[in-house]
């Protein structure tokens, strides 16, 4: 099957009145990733040598978005919505050029197993016309009902047209199914629309090919893959589905999930084994943690780079650009953006370090803000080597610290300070012995005489 085309027909031109939303419901997440694309990567992993999407509703909107995860898949616009056949009928032109297996999927299941793909499209290679791709429902009310009859599908059989023995019946349609390029053009052309509500179904094609003799077949695919999402409580359903999914392979693959459901990764989260994340984290995408990093409670991160054993949290916010090399420490209600954070360096406390470098070993006090940006453009603060940043400091950009620097508590730096020296920043201390009484006697007096007022 290696050495077959593959042709991947994904329709995506449903409008999703359902979902309550101005957006095409394809284009509503999973992890982070519209599911049209979570439905995309599945029909490569079943090694689709061509992408063709079928939309419709807000296309120029999809042709956008289609361009970020899928930049080479041909789309074509079904202007009418005239059943399932007319949808795939849509993308004629690129199934005419000929490919071996046609792999018809639908935008809005994004939780297909590229292995459910995969046995239809072998199926095509046996010598099948047309497979059907089925699942089991817990309960197949409402479902189509795939009738077989010899080890071969003669029939897709919808409920209100089911005789009672054929409702009993638990394999369901699931929509998706793989056709045999040289047949399938002349099949769907075959597909008329003599029914209640004048469309053209792709599910014809089955009496169709059976009547001229063709092989067709059903497979099997499990119900969590087959899900179709129609409403946004679907879609929390397909989310907590994926993540699961996702938690379960990163424990399998050495990462320990201290409370694994409270957990949340994205699409692309590359986390190492001997990673130990606590409860409560968030991984946005774009995060790549390597092994034995400790990730604490409450963090949230995205778009940031983890090195090995690097300790993060708890309550941190690592966003896009945060680079942590090996050993960094990120403590506390800290936050980091486009920085980086060098070997063995620390920002311990409730510190926002933005636009910088800190370099290895230096440590930045609780409190410590770099001021990266005026209103209008952002500037760059560097830290040095070993450097130590006392809390509460101000470092405003553009701005250095020296190897070795040492930036005294409460100081606002506004200019460089060289290697090894000794920064003073604040305003020299005063102290008046006996004037904070006199303070307080002064406020007082002043509170007493403004109540006697308003009475």
């Amino acid at each position: 099957m290696s050495q077959r085309s593959c042709l991947s027909v994904i329709l995506a031109a449903g409008e999703g009145t359902r979902m309550k939303s101005a957006m095409p419901k394809v284009l509503h997440a999973i992890a982070g990733l519209p599911m049209v694309a979570h439905v995309v990567k599945a029909a490569e992993a079943a090694r689709a040598t061509g992408l063709a999407l079928v939309i419709g509703h807000g296309a120029d909107e999809m042709r956008k978005a289609v361009q970020k995860f899928a930049p080479k898949a041909e789309t074509f616009v079904q202007e009418k919505r005239l059943g399932t056949a007319h949808a795939v009928l849509a993308a004629r032109e690129a199934i005419a050029k000929g490919y071996d297996d046609i792999l018809v999927m639908f935008g809005d299941t994004p939780l297909i197993d590229a292995a459910a793909l995969a046995a239809a499209r072998q199926k095509l290679a046996e010598g099948a016309a047309v497979a059907v791709i089925g699942f089991r429902p817990p309960s197949p009310t409402g479902y189509g009902r795939l009738i077989e009859k010899g080890g071969r599908l003669v029939a897709i059989r919808e409920e209100k047209d089911c005789s009672e023995a054929e409702k009993k019946i638990g394999f369901c349609n699931a929509g998706m199914m793989a056709v045999a390029g040289n047949q399938a053009l002349r099949l769907l052309d075959k597909v008329g629309n003599n029914n209640a509500k004048g469309e053209f179904y792709l599910t014809d094609i089955v009496e169709l090919a059976g009547a001229d003799g063709l092989d067709v077949v059903a497979t099997e695919a499990s119900f969590e893959s087959a899900l179709g999402i129609n409403n946004r409580a679907e879609l929390a359903e397909a989310e907590a589905i994926w993540q699961a999914r996702r938690r379960r392979d990163a424990m399998l693959a050495g990462v320990t999930l201290i409370a694994p459901e409270t957990v949340y990764f994205s699409h692309d989260t590359e986390i190492g084994a001997d990673t130990i994340v606590e409860p409560h984290v968030w991984f946005g995408p774009g995060v790549k943690i390597a092994s034995g990093a400790k990730i604490h409670a409450f963090s949230h991160i995205e778009g940031a780079t983890i090195a090995s054993n690097c300790d993060v949290g708890p309550f941190a916010r690592l966003r896009p650009g945060a680079d942590l090399r090996q050993k960094a420490k990120v403590g506390n209600f800290c936050e980091v953006k486009q920085a980086t954070i060098e070997e063995g360096a620390k920002v311990n406390h409730l510190t926002y370090i933005g636009d910088a470098r800190v370099g290895a070993g230096a440590n930045i006090g609780a409190g410590t803000i770099t001021c990266n940006y005026d209103g209008f453009s952002k500037f760059f603060t560097d830290i040095g080597e070993g450097a130590f940043v006392g809390s509460n400091s101000a470092l405003v950009a553009p701005v250095t610290i020296g190897k070795g620097g040492y930036v005294a508590s409460g100081s606002v730096i506004t200019e460089s300070v060289p290697d090894d020296a000794l920064a003073f920043g604040r305003a020299r201390q005063k102290t008046l012995p006996g004037k904070g009484k006199e303070l307080r006697e002064r406020f007082a007096s002043a509170a007493a005489a403004k109540k006697r007022a308003a009475e």
